[in-house]
């Protein structure tokens, strides 16, 4: 894949943001049509998960479209939905030149047939298994191949490793700025946990405070055995988020929620919000005060007084 080709499509991953989590029960995905550099058309999956983004894009650049290349971050869908047609179809009656898709779709309705059908009428398909694209789709992918939401664990912590006093007390350890990113990763995702301590205890709202964005406020679960009170769902377990019709899951619980979570497995992505104040003595955000291993570094930056650390899993691709 061309340098050319890879700026297009994370592009094309940039307009898929728009879409998340509005677009479910369909992926996030983003499209872009182009020619000699000019855009002629761009689009991102729409709240419902209809129009679909190439049907967005295709359309704004009409008969332009013909001889132009198709910037996909998802591979074209192949069957036909009942509000519209597949867009494999409709990339292949516009006559394009050519079609870079970012990711091939896992869901066996298309798994390469929408690349089929796009060669065979006669469209030029490089598939760019890009990076940038496998990121931006990470919830649909581990739905299809884990049978799971992408797990994203958010602690906030001090200085000195603690998410709480010894008593459990630890509200405001982050400032303004810290807490608003944390607000934009819950409008970001379809669901949001914490534990039966933390619910008791701090009975959090768990919404999203920023304007505009209140709307986009996750559906509230807490991980306990018992009954959940009304507005809530309970998982009795870890293993349960299996069970979730979701694709992003964001997990803000305390110490013994991400211990719970970190052993079975579970987590794809970290976020480590570290505040510039230290407690002296605590409760640790992990167990032997220490990262687990398996992990690397994916991105660091500053918010204000406090540091935000992203850290991915493996091979799991951050969102």
């Amino acid at each position: 894949m061309s340098d050319p080709d890879a700026r297009w499509l994370a592009a094309a991953a940039s307009l898929a943001e728009r879409a998340r989590p509005l677009s479910r029960p369909n992926p996030a995905v983003g499209a872009i049509v182009a020619n000699d550099g000019i855009v002629l058309g761009r689009g991102w999956t729409q709240p419902g998960g209809r129009p679909h983004a190439e049907a967005m894009a295709l359309a704004q650049a009409g008969g332009e479209a013909r001889g132009a290349t198709l910037y996909v971050t998802l591979e074209p869908c192949a069957h036909r939905g009942e509000r519209g047609p597949a867009c494999a179809d409709l990339a292949g009656d516009a006559g394009l030149a050519r079609a870079v898709i970012g990711v091939e779709d896992p869901d066996p309705r298309t798994a390469g047939q929408g690349i089929g059908r796009l060669r065979s009428a006669g469209v030029d398909v490089a598939l760019a298994d890009d990076p940038t694209c496998r990121a931006s789709l990470a919830g649909h992918l581990a739905r299809a191949r884990e049978k799971r939401p992408f797990v994203t664990l958010k602690l906030a912590l001090t200085a000195d490793g603690f998410v709480a006093r010894k008593d459990g007390s630890s509200k405001w350890i982050t400032g303004e700025i810290a807490r608003a990113h944390a607000h934009r990763e819950r409008a970001r995702s379809d669901a949001i946990l914490v534990g039966g301590r933390t619910l008791r205890i701090d009975q959090p709202r768990l919404d999203v405070r920023l304007p505009g964005l209140e709307e986009r406020s996750p559906r509230r679960l807490v991980l306990t055995k018992g009954a959940a009170p009304e507005g809530w769902q309970a998982l009795a377990s870890p293993e349960a988020v299996r069970e979730l019709d979701a694709r992003y899951l964001l997990v803000e619980g305390g110490a013994d929620v991400a211990d719970a979570f970190l052993s079975a497995g579970l987590v794809d992505r970290l976020l480590l919000y570290r505040a510039a104040a230290e407690f002296g003595d605590g409760i640790p955000a992990f167990r032997n005060r220490a990262l687990p291993a398996g992990w690397h570094l994916d991105d660091r930056r500053c918010l204000g007084s406090d540091t935000l650390e992203v850290y991915i899993r493996g091979e799991a691709q951050g969102a």
